[in-house]
């Protein structure tokens, strides 16, 4: 991909802590402020197309209330750690 030179404006705190952890990780602060434009542009980029095609997506069999995603959630947290700990799930 070919780079285009532009000049921006950043506070002196912000370009301190780019200059340490590009330091740190043992990259150019040039490197780490593409990443940084290239991860704000795309967080913040709007698809044309959807997500997921209505193939793709599944019934749940009705509405699920908040208690069944916390019930859900609180599961699957739990399973991960499990396996990240190396037990059995």
């Amino acid at each position: 991909m070919a780079l285009k030179r532009t000049n921006v404006y950043a506070e002196e705190g912000d370009l301190l802590l780019i200059k340490e952890a590009a330091a740190r990780l043992g990259v150019s602060e040039a490197e780490m402020i593409r990443e940084g434009i290239h991860r704000i542009a795309l967080a913040h980029r709007v698809w044309d197309d959807p997500f997921v095609s209505d193939e793709e997506t599944f019934d749940l069999g009705g509405p699920v209330d908040k208690d069944e995603i916390r019930s859900a959630v609180t599961r699957g947290h739990g399973e991960r750690e499990r396996r990240n700990r190396g037990g059995a799930v």
